[in-house]
């Protein structure tokens, strides 16, 4: 078998965290990523309060949890001296300031470590993952920061056919682990070709063990999924109670990331789907949402994502969205929230108050805009054809990234039935930047439920070169954009065909979380 050993400087640290913090201090890699960030940090579209590896270019997100009080994320890291994936790694208190660590997974056997999950457990963090040209890894740690890690068996626990062998019924790809009783569980993504007309479609294959080295095969895990499409398949899996259903999040190479609810039959070990939705609403570029991570939080579950880029940057490219909290609400509505200590972020309060919108007239607000800010805006219900927030816009319009509401255009709700039509939210970067080398993207358009009386609630997060946008607690859309010129920073709001009530508007710049 070739020697796939990374020529990255391996390093064992101390088991305590004091002694931990101590040997960090002065470790050479940690002065390389030091020197690293700081160098790049002032790069135009470098986000400042959105996670960015320190060095090099960067992939999905890899086994989010939380340990002895800190959160860890995991990462496709690919360090200068061999540029193939290892697991980068950074720690948090918050969720939000991040600390970079080092690199924590290296190759070997395997040629390149490639995305899976974490399951905490009380005394050890489990992580499983796929490992290319080998298969799907099992690796511990137990030291406070999660810096050593020993490799089960030393080779993969769930191997690839080799050279000759049969074909196997399941694909060996990216890995989630749980456990229930005694026994673990663990999800292998990849697809079946049973769906219309013999046409590929997402699966992931359920393996069951007690040690988790040695790992039965039992059967795809989905049952009555008709969301999915055809082509999709079932990347990045992570499986967890959320509310009184399951979430399964997942990435689509085809079609990007999503998640499938259901009910968890634990006696035929089956999740038997009763809901879907999408995380992005187009493909996965340019500019588009990527692959989950995510951890439980009591009966929430926390998700982060990579974003892809829509123009070259020399140096680094991918970047994370913010986390966000994941619940159930009425009618099993999948809620999404970004995560408190995002409000930490906050410097200044740079102005708003409540105001009187007009009909078909574009209001720029004065001395409020900016290229990293928080905004949020209550629209009160009104018969506005359309209201629309536009942010990182020049003064002559030339360049704008349009975020627009559609009151009650949407799709009849399927489970209220005639009382009531879904509205629509468009996040649209096609004038986003005039750069010759900017992809951008298709418009982002996503349902969301609003009752008739109820007010529109916008979050809007814009970071340099990714726009992110909660609405009611209830969706959320998000796009890397790419401003070119300096003056790029205004804020500006229209109510089409009938006047709206601004209720309320704050907007806050946003500093650093380094």
């Amino acid at each position: 078998m070739p020697d796939y050993r990374s020529t990255v400087p391996f390093h064992t640290f101390p088991d305590t965290l004091a002694a931990q913090e101590t040997a960090l201090a002065s470790h050479p890699i940690m002065e390389r990523l030091f020197r690293s960030r700081a160098f790049l940090a002032g790069h135009r579209h470098r986000p400042i309060y959105h996670y960015v590896n320190p060095e090099g270019t960067l992939n999905d997100p890899n086994g989010l949890c939380r340990w002895q009080g800190r959160w860890h994320l995991f990462y496709q890291a690919y360090p200068p001296e061999d540029p193939r994936q290892h697991w980068g790694h950074a720690v948090s208190e918050d969720l939000i300031h991040w600390h970079d660590l080092p690199y924590c997974i290296y190759p070997d056997p395997e040629e390149c470590c490639y995305s899976g999950a974490t399951l905490v457990e009380d005394d050890r963090v489990i992580a499983m993952y796929h490992g290319t040209k080998a298969g799907n890894m099992v690796a511990v740690s137990s030291d406070p920061l999660l810096l050593n890690w020993t490799k089960l068996t030393g080779g993969p626990v769930i191997p690839m056919a080799g050279p000759g062998d049969p074909p196997l019924p399941y694909r060996v790809f990216d890995p989630c682990v749980w456990k229930q009783g005694d026994s673990y569980y663990s999800l292998s993504a990849g697809q079946i070709p049973d769906g219309p007309a013999g046409q590929p479609v997402a699966a992931d294959f359920l393996f069951r063990s007690d040690d988790l080295q040695q790992w039965e095969y039992l059967h795809p895990f989905t049952e009555d999924d008709r969301f999915t499409l055809v082509g999709d398949d079932g990347a990045c899996p992570y499986f967890w109670p959320i509310g009184d259903k399951h979430i399964l999040l997942f990435f689509s190479h085809m079609s990007g990331g999503q998640y499938l609810l259901g009910d968890y039959d634990t006696d035929r070990q089956k999740l038997v789907v009763t809901g879907a939705g999408k995380f992005n609403m187009g493909p996965v570029g340019p500019g588009g949402v990527h692959a989950p991570s995510a951890t439980p939080d009591g009966r929430d579950v926390v998700v982060i994502f990579n974003m892809n880029p829509g123009k070259p940057s020399t140096g680094w490219n991918q970047i994370m969205s913010l986390p966000r909290r994941l619940s159930l609400g009425e009618g099993d509505v999948l809620l999404q929230e970004p995560v408190a200590a995002v409000e930490s972020c906050r410097r200044s309060r740079l102005g708003g108050a409540p105001f009187l919108l007009p009909a078909n007239r574009e209001v720029v607000l004065d001395d409020m805009g900016g290229d990293a800010v928080e905004i949020q805006a209550t629209v009160a219900p009104s018969a506005a054809s359309m209201v629309e927030l536009n942010v990182l816009r020049s003064p002559d319009r030339e360049e704008f990234t349009r975020i627009a509401f559609y009151r009650d255009r949407g799709y009849r709700d399927r489970v209220l039935g005639r009382r009531h039509v879904e509205s629509v939210v468009t996040l649209d970067t096609s004038y986003s930047s005039s750069a010759p080398d900017v992809r951008s993207r298709a418009p982002e358009s996503a349902r969301v439920r609003l009752s008739p009386d109820e007010p529109l609630q916008l979050r809007v997060f814009v970071d340099k070169s990714i726009v992110e946008v909660f609405v009611n607690g209830r969706q959320c859309v998000a796009s890397r954009v790419y401003p070119d010129r300096a003056d790029s920073k205004d804020i500006s709001l229209r109510s089409r065909g009938r006047a709206s009530e601004v209720t309320q508007l704050d907007v806050w710049e946003m500093g650093s979380i380094y």
